[in-house]
C-alpha cells in the first residue's frame, strides 16, 4: 500500500457542514460512553492478532487515533460512533454473561454454565475468535466450551467458530444451535453471488484502506472485517419457533424466531435466569440496512418492526439488560423498552412513509430526498444512519414493492453506462469541457454533482487523467462529510482505487467449510450460474452421476441452461456418460479440486460412456472475477 495515499484536506464546504453537525446534535450526552465502558475487565496484552503465516488479521490499536478530537475530514457523529465501537476488551454484561468487543466487526458473547461456557456468535475469523476466548479465560479461568449458538446467517456471526470448537467437540456432544434455515442461507449467500458481494464488501467495509482521519475510521456497525480463516460447523439443533425453550449446560434459553428481519434466518434469545435479552442484530445502536450496499435480498422493515413489538411484549417485563451481537448493551427495564420501541418505530416509519409516498407517485430518488425522520427519533443516537441510511433504506423499500423501474418509459430502455456516457460527454462538449465545468462545481462545493457528472467522463474515457483525479477528489470530500460509515468507505475506496488501482477482495467468504456445507443440489445450482450462456447455445450434453451413497443426479446442458434432477425417471434416460463414484469425489469434481482425467483408474469409480463429455461440460463454465472494476468501466 502506498505510503502517500494522495488523501487531501477537507474543502471549506465540508468543514462547515461538519461544524453544523456538532451544533445540531447533543454531543454532551455521555450515556452511550458510560454504557460502552461499563463492566470493562481488561483487554489483550498483544495488540496484533495474526494468522498462522504471520499475516495480520486484526490490529486492536489501529483505531487509537480516534481518541483525539474529531478533525475536519470526518463527520463528528460518525467519529463519535467509531470511537465507541473501537473500545476493545472483555466486558461483563451481567452476572454470568460476558462480551468480547472490538476484536472483529461483531461481538462474541460468553454465557457461563454449570460445566463450561456457551459461546454466542464466534466472530468472522478463527484467529479473532480464539483470541477473544483466550481473553475471557485469562480473566475467568479456563472453562471448556459446552455449546455454541449462531444468532443468524451472516458470516460475522459464525465464521470464527473453529477458533472456539472443532468437529471433535461436536462428536463429544457439544451442541451448535441456530435458527431454522441457517445453513441454507449462510452458504448460498456466500456462494451464489459471493464473488460480487465480496468485491463490493471491499468498498463497504474499507478493510484495505489506510486507517486514519483521512481514511477508514469504522463502518458504523463495527470497525471493519477481520481477514483471517473463515470456517463453518453445521448446526446440530435448529430453533424453529417462538417460545421454544432449550437448556444447555444448565443455561435456560427462550427463543423468539425472527426470520426475514436483519437476516433471512435469525432469532432473539431470552435468558430468564439472568433477566437478559439478546437481540441478535435486530436492535443495535444504529439504523441498520434494509438493503446492504454489498448487495443482498431486500429485507422487510414491516415484519422487522412487528418482531420488535413482539420482543417488547414477550420479554421486556423480565429483562434488566438488552445486548446484541454488535455495539454495547442497554441496562434498566425502562431504558430497554424505550430502546426497542424507538428501534421499532424507526423501521416502521421508513416502511410506512415510503409506501405512502410511492403511492403518491414519487420515485425512489424523490422519496430519498424528501423523507425526514420525526424529531424524537432523530434525537436518539441509536437511530442514526451509521450503517444503513435513511436514503438507501427508503430506496430498498421502494425496490421491495416496485422493483427497479420508476414507471417513466424514458427509463425503460436506457443505454448501458459506457454507451450513455459517451453520448452525454459528446452532448456536453467533450471530456475536457465537462472536466473544466466540473472543476468550477468542485470549487463551488457541489461535490455530489461533480461525482455524478465526471462519472460520465470516466465511463466514456477511463484514461482521462484529469477526470480520474477530479473524481477521486470529489468522492473523497463526500466521504469526509458522510455520517454513514459504509458510505464513507465506499467514497474513500473509490478515490483510493482511482488513484492507486484495484485492491481486489480482501475478505474471502467462500471458504472450504462454507463450500463443504453446500448440498449437492446447491452445488449443481452454483455450476448453473457459471455457464457461459452464449458460448453454450449449441451444446447438447447429458450426464448422470451416481453417488455410491445417495440418489443419482442427471444433468443436461441445452440452450445455454444447465438443468439437474435427482432420482430416476423418463427425463434421466440415455445419458452420454454415466459416472458412479463416492459423493466425496463428486463434490471434489464439482468444486474443481478433482479433474476428469484423475477419475480414470480411481478406486470405486466406474465410467460408462464418453468421459470426454464431462470435460466438455466443464469447459462451458466461466470463472467469477473477484477483481471487477467498480468506479471505471
Amino acid at each position: 500500500m502506498p505510503q502517500n495515499t494522495g488523501a487531501k484536506p477537507a474543502e471549506p464546504g465540508i468543514v462547515q457542514a461538519n461544524a453544523a453537525v456538532r451544533r445540531r446534535f447533543p454531543f454532551d450526552d455521555t450515556q452511550d460512553l458510560r454504557d460502552a465502558r461499563r463492566g470493562f475487565m481488561g483487554t489483550a496484552q498483544e495488540s496484533v492478532i495474526r494468522a498462522g503465516d504471520g499475516r495480520v488479521v486484526w490490529d486492536l490499536d489501529a483505531y487509537g487515533f480516534l481518541a483525539q478530537e474529531c478533525p475536519d475530514t470526518a463527520n463528528p457523529s460518525l467519529w463519535r460512533q467509531s470511537r465507541l465501537c473501537s473500545d476493545h476488551g472483555l466486558f461483563q454484561v451481567t452476572e454470568g454473561i460476558y462480551q468480547v468487543r472490538g476484536f472483529d466487526l461483531s461481538n462474541m458473547t460468553i454465557v457461563e454454565g454449570e460445566r463450561g461456557v456457551f459461546v454466542i456468535d464466534p466472530l468472522i475469523s478463527a484467529e479473532t475468535a480464539s483470541a477473544a476466548l483466550a481473553l475471557y479465560r485469562a480473566h475467568r479461568g479456563r472453562r471448556p466450551v459446552t455449546g455454541v449458538l449462531y444468532t443468524h446467517s451472516h458470516i460475522d456471526h459464525f465464521g470464527g467458530v473453529r477458533g472456539v470448537i472443532g468437529e471433535d467437540d461436536v462428536a463429544r456432544g457439544v451442541p451448535v444451535l441456530a435458527p431454522r434455515g441457517f445453513l441454507q442461507h449462510a452458504v448460498s449467500e456466500n456462494v451464489y453471488a459471493g464473488t460480487a458481494m465480496g468485491r463490493r464488501a471491499a468498498y463497504m467495509y474499507g478493510a484495505a484502506l489506510p486507517k486514519g482521519e483521512r481514511g477508514q475510521l469504522g463502518a458504523g456497525l463495527g470497525q471493519t472485517t477481520s481477514t483471517g480463516s473463515v470456517g463453518l460447523i453445521p448446526p446440530t439443533l435448529d430453533i424453529t419457533r417462538t417460545g421454544q425453550t432449550e437448556t444447555v449446560d444448565g443455561i435456560r434459553m427462550v427463543f423468539q424466531f425472527t426470520p426475514g428481519t436483519e437476516a433471512p434466518a435469525e432469532m432473539n434469545i431470552h435468558f430468564p435466569d439472568h433477566a437478559a435479552l439478546c437481540m441478535a442484530e435486530n436492535a443495535t445502536h444504529n439504523l441498520h440496512n434494509l438493503l446492504t450496499l454489498r448487495g443482498a435480498q431486500v429485507r422487510d422493515p414491516h415484519v422487522w418492526a412487528r418482531y420488535l413489538t413482539e420482543a417488547v411484549s414477550l420479554f421486556a417485563d423480565s429483562s434488566d439488560v438488552a445486548f446484541a451481537s454488535h455495539h454495547w448493551p442497554v441496562w434498566g427495564r425502562e431504558r430497554v423498552v424505550a430502546f426497542l420501541s424507538e428501534q421499532r418505530d424507526l423501521y416502521a416509519y421508513l416502511h410506512d412513509q415510503t409506501v405512502r409516498m410511492l403511492n403518491q407517485g414519487m420515485t425512489a430518488l424523490e422519496i430519498a430526498e424528501e423523507i425526514q425522520l420525526p424529531p424524537a427519533l432523530e434525537r436518539a443516537w441509536h437511530t442514526h444512519g451509521y450503517y444503513g441510511s435513511v436514503s438507501h433504506n427508503t430506496k430498498a423499500v421502494y425496490q421491495r414493492y416496485l422493483g427497479w423501474f420508476d414507471g417513466n418509459p424514458a427509463h425503460l430502455w436506457e443505454h448501458p453506462p459506457v454507451e450513455a456516457a459517451r453520448r452525454y460527454v459528446e452532448f456536453m462538449g467533450g471530456a475536457d469541457e465537462v472536466v473544466r465545468r466540473a472543476r468550477q462545481s468542485f470549487a463551488d462545493g457541489d461535490f455530489r454533482w461533480v461525482a455524478q457528472v465526471v462519472n460520465h467522463v470516466l465511463f466514456a474515457d477511463p484514461d482521462h487523467t484529469e477526470a480520474r483525479e477530479l473524481q477521486a477528489d470529489a468522492l473523497e470530500q463526500l466521504g469526509y462529510g458522510s455520517e454513514n460509515g459504509t458510505w464513507r468507505n465506499f467514497y474513500l475506496m473509490g478515490a483510493y482505487e482511482l488513484r492507486h488501482g484495484s485492491v481486489g477482495t480482501p475478505t474471502v467468504t467462500g471458504s472450504p467449510d462454507v463450500l463443504a456445507a453446500l448440498t449437492l443440489d446447491q452445488l449443481f445450482d452454483s455450476l448453473a450460474i457459471r455457464v457461459d450462456g452464449p458460448r453454450s447455445w449449441d451444446a447438447d450434453l447429458t450426464l448422470r452421476f451416481v453417488p455410491t451413497d445417495s440418489e443419482p443426479v442427471t444433468v443436461w446442458l441445452r440452450n445455454g441452461v444447465l438443468t439437474h434432477i435427482t432420482g430416476t425417471g423418463p427425463a434421466t434416460a440415455d445419458p452420454d456418460v454415466e459416472i458412479t463414484l463416492p459423493e466425496s469425489d463428486l463434490r471434489a469434481l464439482l468444486l474443481g479440486t478433482l479433474t476428469p482425467r484423475q477419475l480414470t483408474g480411481r478406486a470405486n469409480v466406474k465410467v460408462t460412456g464418453d468421459l470426454g463429455r464431462l470435460t466438455e461440460l466443464l469447459g462451458h463454465l466461466g470463472t467469477p472475477d473477484p477483481d471487477f472494476a467498480i468506479v471505471t468501466p
